[in-house]
């Protein structure tokens, strides 16, 4: 039987709020397009690029054209602000993720990489 005392929230407070400002404040701009892959950087309000001081990561987009029959578009996200890279921030980076996958690739189907030190993983977006 469900009560609503079974009902474990995994977010703090804190955590949605700094999910919420950086999806909010998310940017990108496109750096290189060829037949078959975009390249964009991309900018959060909190976190920068350590060398640079500009865009926190970039997202590459592959989109394979020789094979119709099961087309993927592969997506590869690769933050470089070390901070992203901690454990504490796994739910912000799956956010982020997410939130990328959603604006540059829409409902597509997708096989994802996200490069962010610990917080590294890969999966599947199959409508």
């Amino acid at each position: 039987m469900y009560m609503e005392d079974d009902i474990i929230e995994v977010l703090s407070d804190k955590q949605k709020e700094q999910i919420q400002r950086e999806i909010s404040g998310l940017s990108f701009t496109k750096n290189f397009r060829s037949p078959s892959a975009e390249e964009w950087y991309v900018f959060l309000p909190t976190f920068h690029d350590p060398i640079t001081g500009g865009a926190a990561g970039k997202t590459i987009i592959h989109y394979n054209l020789l094979d119709t029959r099961e087309i993927f578009i592969n997506t590869t996200i690769i933050l470089d602000d070390p901070a992203l890279h901690k454990p504490e921030h796994h739910h912000l980076v799956y956010a982020i993720a997410d939130e990328i996958v959603n604006r540059l690739v829409g409902y597509a189907d997708t096989l994802l990489s996200v490069h962010s030190g610990e917080n590294s993983y890969n999966a599947e977006y199959k409508q």
